[in-house]
C-alpha cells in the first residue's frame, strides 16, 4: 500500500500542478469556455440551449480529459521510469492502474464543480444539472482509463500525442452516447449503461496499458 499511495502522490503532483501543461486548471478553463461560447454559437434561444446544454457538457468534457494525454506516460518512458519500477518489482499493470486513478482525480472531480456555472451558463433545471452530474461521476474514469491507455499505446510514436487524441475520440463515443443519452429518454438505463462502459474500459486499462509500455520498452 505504501508504493501505491507514494505512486498516486508523485502523479497526482505532476498532473495537477503540471507546470508548463498548465496542470488540471487548463481542462477547467477549456470547459469553462466551450460552455461559454456555445450560446454566442446558437443564439439566444433558450429552450435550444437547454434542450442541447448537456450533450455540449459531455462534449466539453471528453475534450478536456485529452487535454493532458502527452503527459500521461511518455515522459515516464523517456526518462526510464518504468524501468526503475519494474527492478523495484512495481509491474507496469499497477503503475498504469495508479495512473488511470491519478488522471480522473485530476480532471473529473473539478470538472464536476465546473458543470456547475457551465450548466447555469446553459440554461439547465434542476433535473439536468443532476443527471449530467450523475453521468459525469459514472463516465468520467472511463475516460481517464481510456486516455491513459492510448496514451501508452502511442508512447514513442512520433506525433504519439496528436495520434492519442484523435484515437481516444472515436473509442469515446459508447461512453458519449450512453451519457449524453441519459439526458433524454435513456434516464436511469443511461447512467447504468455509462457506468457499466466505464467499468470496462477501467477493468482492461492496466492489462493493455501495462502491455504498451513492455513494448515500449522494448
Amino acid at each position: 500500500m505504501s508504493r501505491v499511495a507514494a505512486l498516486l502522490r508523485r502523479d497526482l503532483a505532476r498532473l495537477l500542478l503540471g507546470g508548463r501543461g498548465g496542470g488540471a486548471l487548463l481542462p477547467v478553463l477549456f470547459f469553462l469556455s466551450v460552455a461559454m461560447l456555445y450560446p454566442f454559437a446558437v443564439g439566444p434561444d433558450a429552450p435550444l440551449l437547454a434542450r442541447t446544454g448537456g450533450g455540449v457538457i459531455w462534449v466539453a468534457a471528453l475534450l478536456a480529459a485529452i487535454l493532458p494525454l502527452d503527459r500521461l506516460v511518455e515522459p515516464d518512458i523517456e526518462q526510464g521510469l518504468f524501468d526503475q519500477w519494474a527492478l523495484r518489482g512495481i509491474s507496469e499493470e499497477l503503475v498504469i492502474a495508479v495512473r488511470v486513478a491519478a488522471h480522473w482525480l485530476s480532471f473529473g472531480p473539478p470538472l464536476m464543480l465546473a458543470a456547475l456555472p457551465a450548466a447555469a451558463l446553459l440554461g439547465l433545471d434542476g433535473r439536468t444539472v443532476r443527471t449530467v452530474e450523475i453521468g459525469l461521476l459514472a463516465g468520467t474514469p472511463g475516460l481517464a482509463a481510456l486516455g491513459v491507455t492510448v496514451a501508452a499505446l502511442t508512447s514513442g510514436l512520433r506525433g504519439g500525442a496528436a495520434l492519442a487524441g484523435l484515437l481516444v475520440i472515436p473509442m469515446a463515443i459508447p461512453v458519449l452516447i450512453f451519457g449524453a443519452g441519459s439526458l433524454g429518454t435513456g434516464g436511469d438505463s443511461g447512467l447504468a449503461l455509462t457506468a457499466a462502459a466505464s467499468l470496462v474500459l477501467i477493468a482492461i486499462a492496466p492489462f493493455a496499458g501495462g502491455a504498451a509500455v513492455r513494448a515500449a520498452r522494448g
